[in-house]
């Protein structure tokens, strides 16, 4: 059975523990705690070092599905699970004092998850304001990270479909690539 593991990253309240929830088939493991900052992002808990599920694409390819903690103070946790990952689902809040600037963060601080195999960007919350463009998100992409693919869409993690339509996109960038020879090997768990 084909293996992949994916990581689930972005800011703290981007959607990621809910998204894992609405994709996984086994119970989700979550390691939430009280949120102490809601001065910046206003829910009672956030993830504090994981949360994990699990999905089957056909019977032959099983996604491990890791959401990372939002919160930079917890960078140590994002060492420790990018390791394994083949790839990366980054939501960022369209709410956000500057969504594009976080998922510019991102994509740089998890640059060899694109190397390694591939990057979809999920933008969540944009049914709540008006932010930001999916252009003007593909746009900042090419700026800042010249020549990398990086499909954008807009998602909601309620919704297990638009879910699996963007991990789908992943999973097929991923394993094309790999085809192709344009992605790095993994590196050691």
């Amino acid at each position: 059975m084909a293996e992949h593991v994916i990581l689930f990253t972005g800011p703290m309240g981007a959607g990621k523990t809910t998204a894992i929830q609405s994709l996984s088939e086994i119970e989700v493991v979550r390691t939430e705690a009280n949120n102490s900052e809601r001065h910046i992002v206003d829910k009672a808990t956030t993830t504090v070092a994981l949360d994990y599920g699990e999905i089957l694409i056909g019977s032959q390819e099983k996604v491990r599905l890791y959401g990372i903690p939002g919160q930079r103070r917890f960078n140590f946790m994002w060492t420790i699970l990018k390791k394994r990952a083949k790839g990366m689902v980054l939501l960022v809040n369209s709410d956000a004092a500057n969504p594009i600037e976080e998922m510019i963060f991102f994509i740089d601080e998890f640059r060899e998850l694109y190397d390694r195999g591939g990057v979809v960007v999920g933008v969540t919350r944009s049914d709540v304001v008006s932010g930001p463009s999916l252009g003007d998100y593909s746009e900042a992409l090419e700026r800042t990270n010249p020549g990398l693919v990086i499909p954008v869409f807009t998602v909601d993690p309620r919704q297990r479909e638009q879910m699996q339509n963007i991990l789908l996109t992943l999973v097929i960038n991923i394993e094309m690539r790999a085809a192709f020879g344009a992605v790095s090997g993994v590196g050691s768990a």
